[in-house]
């Protein structure tokens, strides 16, 4: 008999995995190709792109299994960044995560899922306007994503057991039907698509793009490509992002400390994989470079469009289409739909955690800090679902995706520079796996975020620099919440 009031230990390894996978694998893969190859403009720096992205989201699984071993504990990241720096850090981590990160891909994901349910009914696409003050508008497609994202958020309030039976379920079955997508695309090939990609596998150039229309195609080389391929990175690193949430539900899973560190092992490697060959199927199906359609038409030359300007970026529709027509576009919408709504289970299950972890410190809503007879923080289930609800109303996707993917980078960074700081704080803990390579490989993936952030200040400023806004905000919070413990135990 569980006991109320506590967590429970229920996610095993091969829930785990599809934790990771499952959170992971959600609408990113099948849409940001599109900007990618717009920036890069080659097949070859386009696969450069996602390789390099995977490779750094799995070195960075591989040195948080140190700090998993370490501190198999509810709110993971936030507990590493507790104990590497001080409870300030740590809080200002739970609260960017829960201003924009968390809540922030939910909402992401929400609108994807969607986008293409639109696909199947029109009714609820984003161009069924519902309601519309001045330049603020509702679509139907936004309602949707609210509708499925507070659906979730009861679901799991219902109890881990329940969220994970969701999770193992989708997550499997998406990671199944996408390898036998694969299998499909990798047999079936266009010749022209293939001659177009391959014989100018490594010309890499930058679109131009005004008023719509394509005007012009910069060659990239030094400087200008390694940009490219950092501004690129903000679309795949988003894809491959939330590899890290099991960590939060570290007191659910069973043998916490081998678990997490071989759930995100193999879940982050397996969808690295994964992301490879489906942008060789992209690749072997529909050419690289494309022609935007003129203004206000809705052109259905899929082929000219190419992945660049595949229409809404949904590149997995326009491949479907490339390959087999109407029936295969329903198909991989569906797909799509399945993927995003895994994604959403799993970003709703694990974060609440983080908010309770907090609480928990004293440093949050104290209601946050405590769990429902299923073992749950419902309460701070609830508030996640009603921000990431309020977030679905305040902008686009991409936007989103800018917002999050740099406010994470920041955090990533900080984690794992904790590693070197518990080396030496707590040179006698136990420590079941030791991060990869350590100092060598940690310090390079540090180097490399580091510089990938610098090129999205640069470059992308309107949706970075507001990541440290919302960290700075963090501070008087932290300390409003720190006086009001004190003066309650005063």
């Amino acid at each position: 008999m569980k006991q109320p009031g506590v967590f429970h230990r229920e996610i095993r390894l091969f829930d785990g995995v599809m934790l990771v996978a499952g959170t992971m694998i959600g609408s990113g893969i099948f849409i940001v190709s599109a900007d990618i190859s717009r920036n890069v403009g080659s097949a070859g720096y386009l696969l450069v792109v996602w390789a390099f992205s995977g490779i750094l989201t799995v070195v960075a699984a591989l040195c948080y299994g140190e700090l998993t071993g370490m501190f198999p504990k509810a709110g993971g990241q936030y507990v590493f960044l507790r104990e590497s720096y001080s409870p300030l850090w740590a809080f200002l981590y739970g609260w960017t995560l829960f201003l924009v990160i968390q809540t922030g891909t939910i909402a992401a994901v929400g609108v994807a899922f969607a986008k293409f349910t639109g696909v199947f009914l029109p009714s609820l696409s984003e161009k069924n306007i519902l309601f519309q003050i001045g330049r603020f508008s509702i679509s139907a497609a936004q309602v949707l994503a609210i509708c499925v994202i507070l659906l979730l958020t009861y679901i799991n309030i219902q109890g881990v057991k329940t969220g994970k039976m969701i999770q193992t379920f989708f997550g499997s079955t998406k990671i199944l039907a996408l390898f036998g997508l694969i299998a499909i695309g990798l047999f079936v090939s266009d010749k022209d698509a293939i001659t177009q990609n391959f014989s100018q596998f490594w010309d890499a150039n930058k679109v131009v793009i005004d008023n719509g229309n394509l005007t012009d195609r910069i060659p990239l080389a030094g400087w200008a490509l390694i940009a490219a391929i950092g501004v690129s990175m903000k679309g795949s690193m988003f894809a491959m992002d939330a590899w890290n949430n099991i960590t939060f539900a570290g007191e659910e899973v069973v043998n916490a400390r081998r678990n997490i560190s071989l759930s995100m092992g193999i879940g982050t490697a397996l969808v690295a994989f994964i992301y490879i060959l489906v942008n060789v199927v992209y690749l072997k199906n529909l050419p690289l470079q494309g022609v935007p359609p003129p203004l206000n038409v809705d052109s259905r030359n899929t082929f000219a469009q190419g992945i660049q300007f595949a229409k809404d970026d949904r590149v997995g529709v326009a491949v479907a289409d490339a390959m087999s027509g109407h029936r295969a576009v329903l198909i991989i919408a569906g797909l799509i739909m399945v993927s995003t709504f895994s994604c959403l289970n799993g970003l709703i299950l694990s974060g609440g955690r983080v908010y309770y972890k907090m609480a928990d410190d004293k440093l949050f809503f104290a209601r946050m800090g405590k769990l429902n007879s299923k073992g749950v923080p419902a309460a701070a289930l609830t508030l996640q679902g009603i921000w990431a609800s309020l977030l679905c109303l305040s902008g686009t996707y991409g936007d989103l995706l800018d917002y999050v993917v740099f406010a994470a980078l920041l955090f990533y960074i900080f984690t794992i520079g904790g590693i070197f700081i518990l080396r030496k704080k707590m040179p006698n803990a136990e420590r079941p796996y030791k991060a990869l390579g350590y100092p060598v490989v940690p310090i390079l993936y540090i180097t490399v975020v580091i510089l990938l952030c610098v090129i999205l200040l640069i470059y992308k400023p309107d949706y970075t620099w507001p990541g440290f806004i919302f960290v700075a905000i963090g501070v008087p919070v932290y300390y409003f919440f720190k006086s009001k413990s004190q003066s309650r135990s005063n």
